[in-house]
């Protein structure tokens, strides 16, 4: 560890210290994160692939599915390499520069997963309420638009972050109590005023995942009300399948999203290994979870998967679709 600098000076250098409780465990936490990091490649690459490859598969919610999928494969490849480093080698040092940047990719790719969700309740919305204008509302030229909208407001808000912290001194300590930068833990070390970066920080959680929140309640508040209204129970137990899947992972995601934002909060009433775990759950369980229950829940994924490790060759124009009007 460098000295501390003097004066004006500022840290250039960090330490990452993950589960400082159990430092002398470290190559043994290598085991069940690596286990984690695996499922994660393998299921989503599986998903991306069976999609990519299937044309019966090139449609609005499958191509949703197959941008969740890219999105839960990025997120771990920003910094469980790095993480897996640590634990077996003990190499645990990055420069301000890489971690910075190495944070810009993290909460990047990040913030895309509520905003993936919140296309899949719009589409899922218009598929159940309107679904004889679904194509004229849910087609590529809309999924360009919101993807061009979404990318300069993510990036924006992102990049506001990452310029901020840029412009912080480090003279209190270069030790991270983590396996990768992270806002909130990277300005806890800041020295001098750092009001700006909570307040930008809290207004990237209320403009990203805040209103994407709100706005996939309001999709599924109209959608079990037209499903409440609907005369066949037919369509009401094909809408409650169909939508199904979308809400075990909504849950799941934001619950822990909710989770790890509480434990920011409440941080000096937990061991630093409690919340060190919470916020690795956080970013790696969705990458495991989520192609596991697509994979599992949708019928025409899974038909498609269970070919392939079979060996039999896949015929699209014998796998019946299912109706993207459930």
């Amino acid at each position: 560890m460098q000295e501390k600098p003097v004066g004006n000076h500022s840290y250039t250098d960090f330490i990452f210290i993950g589960f400082p409780g159990f430092s002398e465990y470290k190559p043994y936490l290598f085991i069940p994160f690596f286990l984690m990091f695996l499922v994660a490649v393998v299921g989503n690459s599986v998903i991306i692939f069976v999609i990519k490859t299937q044309t019966s598969l090139h449609s609005p919610m499958y191509f949703l599915i197959f941008a969740i999928a890219i999105v839960d494969l990025s997120a771990p490849i920003t910094c469980v390499p790095n993480m897996f480093l640590n634990l077996v080698l003990n190499l645990n040092g990055i420069s301000l520069y890489g971690c910075l940047v190495q944070m810009f990719f993290v909460h990047l790719i990040s913030s895309f997963e509520s905003t993936i969700l919140l296309v899949m309740a719009l589409d899922r919305y218009v598929a159940i309420c309107n679904p004889l204008r679904y194509n004229d509302y849910m087609n590529s030229s809309t999924f360009y638009k919101l993807s061009l909208a979404f990318l300069i407001r993510n990036g924006l808000l992102v990049s506001l972050i990452i310029i901020l912290a840029s412009t912080l001194s480090f003279c209190f300590s270069n030790v991270i109590e983590h396996f990768y930068c992270e806002h909130m833990v990277l300005v806890g070390l800041a020295c001098g005023e750092t009001t700006k970066n909570s307040i930008m920080g809290l207004l990237a959680i209320f403009c990203i995942p805040g209103i994407d929140l709100l706005c996939i309640c309001y999709s599924y508040i109209n959608i079990f009300c037209a499903v409440l209204k609907s005369a066949s129970g037919k369509a009401r137990q094909k809408a409650v399948h169909t939508c199904g899947t979308h809400l075990i992972v909504i849950f799941v995601s934001y619950l822990l999203a909710l989770c790890s934002y509480l434990a920011y909060r409440i941080r000096n009433s937990m061991s630093p290994d409690v919340h060190i775990l919470i916020s690795l759950l956080y970013f790696l369980f969705p990458c495991c979870f989520n192609p596991i229950i697509y994979g599992v829940r949708t019928k025409e994924i899974r038909e498609h998967i269970l070919k392939m490790v079979k060996g039999k060759k896949i015929d699209p124009e014998n796998i019946k679709v299912a109706s993207i009007t459930r």
